[in-house]
Order: structure tokens, then C-alpha cells, then sequence
């Protein structure tokens, strides 16, 4: 999350689109991200060009040689007039016709508009953008482009249309070292949105697998096959794509598509879903793929979602979601079934019970991740939960960071789950039984299980008490008597 002078700069260029006329906040967000990919395809070509220069290697550049002027560094130079027309007439047309009509830069960009509507305003952002997002070599911040589009779309106060909502950078990280993806892994998030999930895994690897960029193989599987993103609102398709472009994946596999629908055909195609999906509420039969309704006969969507994450993995394939409360604890047969289903015939492993106010200002939802293993075989045998208290920021709208955070605490008991066989039911974490489980209808709620350790608090007898008053009364009374003495003294020597 961005803070301090940052925060600041991010602020005045947002008003500097409001005074200028752009004012719905996904428009802002939208051609605030178009010129910040533009400026990043800039610096990440100042990086490859570095690179090459240093290894005495030939590189081919994404720009022409011939036409300079296509470079952030070169046209945010320019007066107003000649930026307007070199930004409508050249610049805008190249990014969405990079590497020809078939390339993964034109299929995301070929339907986007640049409306930014006179050459002043364009200058002013232009200006305001120069000197906001730097290399990461110079910032010695890995994400500050992560960190700058979860700002902006916190500009979005309210949820999407399909009930939608943000997830917060900093549990996105955590669900993601939580999950430790692997080089080999193939991932997907079926409700990408701006591609968090995708982006922090991406940068996982970078830190704790950097060697896999010197395995041909492993290089190519990153870049071309190992992210997939689905996604149904076309606006944050395209800025899901950039934004795991300017992230370094050459190739993100990300598509518009109904993950719920007869449109989405993967069987056991990924080793690792990690998904916030929305919770639109209920969907018409009709509308629901007919594997997804014979798991589950529900309309519901966030039931249908983890149906589908089983559907989607591969035998041993891993998960880790976000899901409402009621997931955990509905009584409804659908509820139970798919529980059941998780319990059973697969490997549940743990639920991590998230405090109300993650997702404020979106929503005030309360909110689990559960995580398991699709074995087909069964394999549960104690589940892990953990009750979140903090989260490091304020639990209201305003979210301000604050010094109490469970998620090392978090990370670190996971890491080393071994050793919470000995925590008891009154900790913040503790194992439960599947027998357990089993006996209280699949519940999952960790309020059934964690035991409320009341302190014995020990009263004086009445007697005493009583005794103790009398005493207080008469000091009173003593106190009162020689205020009143004090006062009839002054009075007489005023006269």
C-alpha cells in the first residue's frame, strides 16, 4: 500500500483528470493505466538495453530505431500541442498494435480508447506520471506498480457490478507465500481482475527462484504457460493483462470468460488456483455449467466457485480461496454437500478466519481463506485454523496502517504447522479432528470450535462493601464540611 509523498502525487494526478473532465473513477483508472504501461514499456526497454550493453549482446529493440518519439522519455519532453499529436497519432496506435494483430499486446488492447480529451490535460498527466513510478533498481520496491493500481482502484468505493470487490495487496502476498508456487506450477485465478494473484506469484518466483530464468525450459513455462487469468468485465481484462506484461511475463494466458459457465471446459488443467471470486449471489440454473450443478445443486455462487476449483485441478493440485462465512457454516444441503465434499474426498488443510474490515471500503463481508489439496482419495485429517484479529491497518474505511499484524504470526505457524499440535483451543490457532469436524455437520466456522477462556473474578462480600461505602461516605462528609468552612472564612475577609 502507498503512503506519504507517493500517496500524494498519485492524489493530484487524479484531480488533475477530475478538474479536466474525466471524472468516472474506472475511466481515471483506465487511461491513468494506459500511460503508466506506456512510461513502464520504456523503462523496461532501458533495463533490456542496459542488460545487453553489459553482456556485449545485439539486442532488437520494441521500439523503431526510426521513430524515437514512440519513447516516454522522448515525448513527455515535448510541448503540449506536438505531445497531443505525436500520443493520438503514433504513440497510442503502436501499443495496440504491438507485435502484429496476432500478438497478446493487440488482442488486449485492440478495443481500448485513449479519450483524454485536450493537449493540456495530457501534458499535466504526463508531467505528474514522470516522476511517479521508477524502476524497481531504484526504488528497491518490487511492486510499486502492484502498489499503485490497488491505490487507484481503491478510488473505487463501491463493489462491481457483479459484486466483485478488490483484494488488498498485502493478503494477496500473504495467501501467495502461504502457497509457496513452485516453477513448475500452472496457475490460475478464474475471477482475475487486475491479475493480483498472478502479479505476486510472478514476483514469489523472481525472489525465492530466481535460477529458473537460466533454465530454457522453465524460462519459456513461465513466460508462455504457467499464468492463466479469466476475467468477464472487459476493462479489467485489459488492465489485468498490462499489468502481468509490465510485470515481465511475456505471454499472460488471460481471457475474457464466464468461469461458471458451459464457455469454460478445463478439466484438471492447473496445480494452483488462487482466487478471490466475487459473490454475486445467485445465478439462474441455466446460466451454470451442468459438472458444476451435479457437484453441487445450488445457485450460489460462491459454491459454485470452489466446484469448480475441484473441476479445474489436477489430481495433487493445490488451492487457496477466499470465501464469505457462509461458506463455512450454511445449513443449506448445498452448503453441506460441498464441505462434504472438500472433507472427505479430498484434503482440507486449513481455514483462516479474516477480521470484517479487510475489504473496507468495498464491502464489510466477513471472510475465510480455505485452503486444501484435490486428491480425489480423501486425506483430511486435522485442519489448521487460525483467527485473524489484524491484518497491520485499521478495520474502518479509512484502513490507516497500524503497529498490531497477525500475518507473520500467520506465515510463520504455517511454515512450522508441525509444532501447533501443542497449542490449546483458547490460542489464536489450533488443530480440530476430521472426526471432529464430521461430528458437528462439516462446520467449519472456527467459532465452533474455539473454546472462550473466561477469567474468575472475585468480590468483596457485601458486608464489606457495604462497610467500604459508609467509610467513603463519611470522608466525604468530613471533605464538604471544611470546603464549606474555607468558603464562610474568604467571605468574612472579603468584607
Amino acid at each position: 500500500m502507498i503512503t506519504g509523498e507517493l500517496r500524494n502525487k498519485v492524489d493530484k494526478i487524479w484531480e488533475t483528470f477530475w478538474t479536466g473532465g474525466i471524472t468516472n473513477p474506472l475511466t481515471v483508472i483506465e487511461q491513468f493505466t494506459y500511460l503508466l504501461y506506456i512510461k513502464g514499456l520504456d523503462e523496461k526497454e532501458k533495463e533490456r538495453e542496459m542488460d545487453a550493453e553489459l553482456l556485449g549482446l545485439p539486442y532488437e529493440g520494441l521500439f523503431p530505431e526510426d521513430k524515437p518519439q514512440l519513447r516516454w522519455s522522448i515525448f513527455s519532453n515535448m510541448g503540449p500541442e506536438q505531445m497531443y499529436e505525436v500520443m493520438t497519432a503514433e504513440v497510442f496506435p503502436f501499443i495496440k498494435s504491438m507485435g502484429g494483430e496476432e500478438s497478446v499486446y493487440s488482442y488486449f488492447l485492440k478495443d481500448a480508447i485513449f479519450v483524454i480529451p485536450t493537449p493540456s490535460l495530457l501534458a499535466r498527466v504526463v508531467a505528474g506520471i514522470s516522476g511517479l513510478l521508477q524502476s524497481s533498481n531504484n526504488t528497491g520496491k518490487k511492486d510499486t506498480l502492484g502498489d499503485l493500481y490497488e491505490y487507484l482502484l481503491s478510488k473505487l468505493s463501491t463493489a462491481g457490478t457483479n459484486g466483485q470487490f478488490r483484494t488488498p495487496r498485502h493478503i494477496i502476498d500473504m495467501i501467495v507465500r502461504l502457497m509457496k508456487p513452485t516453477p513448475q506450477d500452472i496457475i490460475v485465478d478464474p475471477a482475475a481482475g487486475s491479475a493480483g494473484f498472478l502479479v505476486s506469484s510472478g514476483e514469489y518466483l523472481k525472489e525465492k527462484h530466481s535460477d529458473l530464468f537460466l533454465d530454457p525450459v522453465l524460462k519459456e513455462h513461465y513466460n508462455q504457460g504457467m499464468f492463466h487469468g479469466f476475467e468477464m468485465d472487459s476493462t479489467m481484462l485489459r488492465i489485468g493483462a498490462m499489468n502481468m506484461m509490465l510485470h515481465g511475463v511475456d505471454n499472460p494466458n488471460i481471457a475474457y470468460r464466464d468461469s461458471l459457465s458451459e464457455q469454460n471446459k478445463d478439466i484438471e488443467q492447473f496445480t494452483l488456483v488462487l482466487a478471490n471470486p466475487p459473490f454475486k449471489g445467485s445465478l439462474d440454473y441455466e446460466s451454470v455449467s451442468d459438472d458444476l450443478l451435479k457437484m453441487t445443486k445450488t445457485k450460489k455462487t460462491e459454491l459454485l466457485f470452489l466446484a469448480l476449483f475441484l473441476r479445474m485441478l489436477k489430481k495433487g493440485g493445490r488451492c487457496a480461496s477466499i470465501v464469505p462465512d457462509g461458506v463455512l457454516f450454511g445449513t443449506s444441503n448445498a452448503h453441506k454437500s460441498i464441505r462434504q465434499e472438500i472433507v472427505d474426498n479430498h484434503k482440507l488443510e486449513a481455514i483462516i478466519s479474516m477480521p470484517s474490515g479487510v475489504f473496507k471500503p468495498y464491502a464489510g463481508v466477513s471472510s475465510a481463506i480455505m485452503i486444501f489439496t484435490k486428491t480425489s482419495s480423501g486425506g483430511t485429517d486435522n485442519v489448521w485454523f487460525y483467527d485473524m484479529k489484524s491484518d497491520g491497518y485499521s478495520l474502518d474505511d479509512k484502513r490507516n496502517p497500524i503497529e498490531a499484524n497477525d500475518i507473520p504470526d500467520i506465515l510463520n505457524r504455517y511454515e512450522h504447522i508441525g509444532a501447533e499440535n501443542e497449542r490449546k483451543r483458547t490460542d489464536q490457532s489450533f488443530f480440530v479432528s476430521v472426526d471432529e469436524i464430521r461430528d458437528n455437520g462439516y462446520d467449519l466456522s472456527i467459532g465452533k470450535y474455539r473454546e472462550i477462556q473466561y477469567e474468575e473474578v472475585e468480590y468483596e462480600k457485601p458486608k464489606v462493601i457495604l462497610s467500604n461505602i459508609n467509610k467513603l461516605e463519611k470522608e466525604i462528609l468530613i471533605g464538604l464540611t471544611e470546603l464549606t468552612e474555607i468558603i464562610e472564612r474568604s467571605k468574612s475577609n472579603e468584607k
